[in-house]
């Protein structure tokens, strides 16, 4: 009598991601949220190297052209901006950089954050304390105006603002973390751990880090698109990306003057903030569920009640 061999590396690979694929699958929502995102990655990846000239080729007789023409080309289907480039190009072409700042400041904030938070909940004494001071200066001041003070006094480049987004999210994965880290630090696997002679780091790393890691991906889903909103108004205030650089925020500041006899000049970038940040809440919500065992016969049931 044979024994059945244990998956290999890759087919243990290929059956956590159907796995993946069929619990995101039972929730439509967040199946659609998955999609529509996709196709934002893949314009932001693919949309410049393709459209880059069409969306900066100016038609001044073609300025402000409706939408839904059906006589003009496919660019145009969603009207012309006041120098008579192509709106939907322009937000394909935008989307680069929308995603690039936020995508950035999520990183960079939450491996500087949770970094902190780690060592805060597990060192305690001083170091700790130092660390939440640090965090707390932070908070002291609202992100918004703190981000606008500090691009009056720079330049609002792309690097510049995803540094000053990711400072004022900073202690948002830093109390997160310290938080989970003083909760899961007291369980019994992390003390036999200790006994069994392992060194900080690695019970940091390798003990602990797994058991906050997810709490610590949902709120940078989150904060994703409240990153993308922050990049977006401060485009809309005029003091984030210039000019010839182009986001939504940027698209949307640009056809406020034109609101009243060319709605879809801020309508339609506004319309992809806004599906884009709710694409980003529903799939938060549901890997809020999906990565905690406790939680996850809900989609798991679900799914039997559709079949």
């Amino acid at each position: 009598m044979t024994q059945s061999s244990p998956l290999t590396g890759p087919a243990r690979r290929k059956s956590g991601l159907a796995t993946v694929l069929g619990l995101l699958w039972r929730d439509k929502f967040a199946f659609c949220a998955a999609l529509f995102l996709l196709v934002v990655i893949g314009c932001a990846l693919i949309g410049p190297l393709l459209l880059e000239d069409a969306a900066t080729r100016q038609n001044l007789r073609g300025r402000n052209a409706p939408p839904f023409d059906m006589t003009r080309d496919w660019a145009f289907f969603f009207g012309a901006d006041a120098l008579g480039r192509p709106l939907l190009v322009r937000i394909i072409v935008a989307a680069q950089n929308t995603m690039l700042i936020a995508a950035g400041a999520v990183f960079f904030s939450a491996l500087i954050g949770s970094s902190l938070g780690l060592a805060a909940g597990w060192l305690r004494g001083r170091m700790s304390q130092v660390i939440l001071r640090l965090g707390d200066v932070i908070m002291s001041f609202p992100s918004l105006l703190l981000a606008v003070i500090v691009l009056y006094m720079l330049d609002p480049s792309v690097f510049n603002i995803i540094i000053v987004l990711a400072i004022t999210r900073i202690p948002v994965y830093l109390r997160t973390a310290r938080a989970e880290v003083l909760e899961v630090r007291e369980r019994m696997f992390v003390q036999a751990a200790k006994v069994m002679g392992a060194s900080d780091l690695r019970i940091v790393f390798r003990h602990i880090l797994p058991v906050v890691l997810p709490t610590l991906l949902t709120i940078a889903t989150l904060d994703f698109a409240f990153v993308m909103l922050a990049e977006s108004s401060l485009s809309f205030l005029g003091i984030g990306i210039q000019p010839p650089e182009i986001t939504w925020g940027l698209m949307v500041s640009q056809g406020r003057p034109y609101l009243t006899n060319a709605w879809w000049l801020s309508f339609w970038p506004g319309l992809a903030i806004i599906l884009t940040t709710l694409s980003l809440n529903l799939l938060s919500n549901w890997m809020r569920i999906a990565l905690d065992p406790v939680q996850r016969w809900r989609l798991e049931m679900g799914g039997r009640k559709n079949d």
